[in-house]
Parts: C-alpha cells; sequence; structure tokens
C-alpha cells in the first residue's frame, strides 16, 4: 500500500486530554476508505475502554444508532462473541485497559461509505492491547451508523471520563483511489 495512504490528520498526545478529534475541518472528501492508525493508547485510570462517535459538520453524532459486533480473542480466557445495538457511541476495544507499564491498545479501523448521505457508515474493528490483568487480547470486528448521514470526523475518549495519556498518536488517513 504504500502511496496509497494520504496522512489527513494526525494528533500526538502530549499531555493528558480528554477526547481526540480527526477530521472536522481537515478532512478531504475525496476519498471512499479511510484508515485510522491507534498507537500506544493509554487511559488515566485503570480498565476502561476506548469509544467512538463520528462527527457530522464538525459536531459528534450521539444518537443511539450505533450497532457493533466482534470476536475478543483473549489469552487468559475463552473466546467471545459480543454484540451490541443501538448505543450512542461504539467501542474501539471491549476489553479494559489499564495504567500499568505496557498496557496500552493500538489499532488499525477502517471507515467506509462517510461521504455518502444516503448510506450507513461503517468502521472495521483490527486491535491487539494489553489489559489490567495484564493480558493481551486481540478483537476484530465492526460498527455500523445506522442513520443515512454524511460524516466528517470521529472524536476518541475513554469512558468514565478518563483522560488519554501522554505518548498516544492517532493518525487519520485517505486510501487513494
Amino acid at each position: 500500500m504504500s502511496g496509497s495512504l494520504i496522512k489527513i490528520d494526525e494528533e500526538i498526545i502530549t499531555s493528558a486530554t480528554a477526547s481526540v478529534t480527526l477530521g472536522g475541518s481537515d478532512w478531504d472528501s475525496s476519498y471512499d476508505v479511510y484508515m485510522l492508525k491507534i498507537k500506544d493508547c493509554e487511559p488515566s485510570v485503570d480498565n476502561v475502554v476506548l469509544q467512538g462517535r463520528f462527527t457530522e459538520g464538525g459536531v459528534e453524532n450521539s444518537s443511539a444508532n450505533y450497532d457493533m459486533a466482534r470476536k475478543v480473542l483473549q489469552a487468559n480466557a475463552t473466546f467471545l462473541n459480543l454484540s451490541l445495538q443501538n448505543y450512542n457511541q461504539f467501542f474501539f476495544n471491549r476489553i479494559g485497559v489499564g495504567t500499568g507499564g505496557g498496557e496500552t491498545l493500538n489499532g488499525v479501523f477502517y471507515i467506509f461509505n462517510a461521504n455518502n448521505s444516503s448510506e450507513y457508515t461503517f468502521i472495521t474493528i483490527e486491535n491487539v492491547g494489553i489489559g489490567i490483568t495484564p493480558n493481551t487480547f486481540g478483537e476484530a470486528g465492526g460498527v455500523v451508523l445506522t442513520s443515512q448521514t454524511q460524516v466528517d470526523g470521529v472524536k476518541l475518549f475513554f469512558q468514565s471520563s478518563a483522560n488519554i495519556q501522554a505518548g498516544a498518536t492517532f493518525t487519520l488517513y485517505g486510501l487513494k483511489k
């Protein structure tokens, strides 16, 4: 894929912050597919998950229109099949990440149909991390925003008002046609 990823937006966290929004005024609507990369994302409190909402016109969509399903693979337990409907946010991970050394979330997420207001917007979930026990985990699945809207960004934040710690990097790319 060398040369086919065009960086649109990037946030490198240098001090604890409540949330990160990628896109918005930086959104380039000329792409059909976007890739979001998360590297070394750690919360300020133990056992929380990273959540997200799409933005429309720079405003986060907090309607109860997010449906998701995933397979969770854990090193210390059997796998899980999870599905949720009608939530007002989606989850990048479902295994809680902690604050201990190396307890971070990393992943690659693809966004489809963002610029098409007559289609649902989808995001794929592919992540790996170390949870609070510490427990290595990986997840694969997807999320759909079940309303026909035009999306121009994504907001990321931890549950329970936990901050995103310094050292995390969030990068949004457009995939060249």
